[in-house]
């Protein structure tokens, strides 16, 4: 079955980086766009980035556009390189896969979903 397995989070200081991992398995990695979402505590879990099936386009939230960037390479691993971190990136992140590149990633309608990985920004 599908599963999707984040790694990296942890706790850091603002301004501090951190880089998340997700690995996929029992999909056909190249026709699924994938991306993240992280849910801050009680609030509603919220798009963060997505990319396309080639890795050739990209989107993100407006709150972390140019500090945070998301890549895919060809061993079925997807990654979020978050930088200049703030109080507000403190979250659960979980990494989604999903066959369209369209606005369905603002909707979170997607196809598989991992467990999440918590990320602490402490001031």
């Amino acid at each position: 079955q599908v599963r999707l397995v984040e790694s990296g989070g942890g706790l850091v200081q603002a301004g501090d980086s951190l880089r998340l991992s997700c690995a996929a398995f029992g999909l056909t990695f190249s026709t699924y766009a994938m991306g993240w979402f992280r849910q801050a505590p009680g609030k509603k879990r919220e798009f963060v980035a997505a990319i396309r099936w080639s890795g050739g386009s990209t989107f993100y939230t407006d709150s972390v556009k140019g500090r945070f960037t998301i890549s895919r390479d060809n061993t079925n691993m997807v990654y979020l390189q978050m930088n200049s971190l703030k109080r507000e990136d403190t979250g659960v992140y979980y990494c989604a896969a999903n066959q369209m590149f369209d606005s369905s990633w603002y909707q979170g309608s997607m196809d598989y979903w991992g467990k999440g990985t918590l990320v602490t920004v402490s001031s």
